[in-house]
């Protein structure tokens, strides 16, 4: 049985729990602030943060500005793990550029933080409501996986399809840099009011 450690208890982090969950997978959630506040997950137990991580897959459903923090907090442990970065690194004094080097990403900077763990860029393209409802209008909402580890790859993507979300493999850890730009966008269209929160990416077979 694939296992799941993610850590944040917000929207994406919820609905991302929801489909792994459904598919079968054993999830850990781990607060990153006051578990007394945080809301139940149906058939998930929650945690409070600082906790030993259990799943074979590590979620980092949080802010970008919450990894270095992270990387203190269970750096030692992540080694060997699969880490899954969602983050879409937005400069919000702008909202108009991201918080990377040029010509980086949120995943590559994330990867020369914990080079002993492999490295995923998955569900940044997703908003949390269509991973939810599992459907974008009529379409089987999409997850794009990127990353240099096949086998980890595989593991997530099958046990996101066990879960009634298609995913595909985006290629390298590489293409983090292009999923980062179309979850920027998908974000600045919403937040502009050019689409809803409950759009979101799907691909048509």
């Amino acid at each position: 049985m694939t296992s799941f450690s993610i850590i944040g208890t917000g929207n994406m982090a919820r609905a991302i729990a929801g489909v792994v969950s459904a598919g079968g997978a054993d999830v850990q959630v781990l607060a990153h602030g006051d578990l007394a506040a945080v809301a139940p997950i149906d058939g998930v137990r929650i945690e409070a943060h600082g906790t030993a991580l259990s799943g074979d897959i590590v979620v980092l459903a949080v802010p970008y500005g919450a990894i270095d923090d992270i990387v203190a907090t269970y750096g030692g442990q992540l080694a060997g793990k699969t880490v899954v970065d969602i983050t879409n690194p937005v400069d919000f004094a702008t909202f108009d550029s991201l918080a990377v080097p040029a010509g980086s990403s949120a995943a590559a900077e994330i990867a020369t933080k914990l080079p002993a763990s492999s490295i995923l860029k998955a569900f940044n393209t997703n908003f949390a409501a269509t991973l939810a409802t599992k459907s974008v209008d009529s379409l089987t909402t999409t997850v794009l996986v990127a990353g240099d580890d096949a086998d980890a790859k595989t593991a997530l993507v099958a046990a996101v399809e066990a879960g009634g979300v298609r995913a595909i493999d985006a290629g390298s850890l590489k293409r983090a840099i292009e999923l980062e730009a179309v979850g920027f966008l998908q974000l600045t269209l919403a937040a502009g009011e050019k689409t809803s929160w409950t759009s979101g990416f799907a691909l048509a077979r």
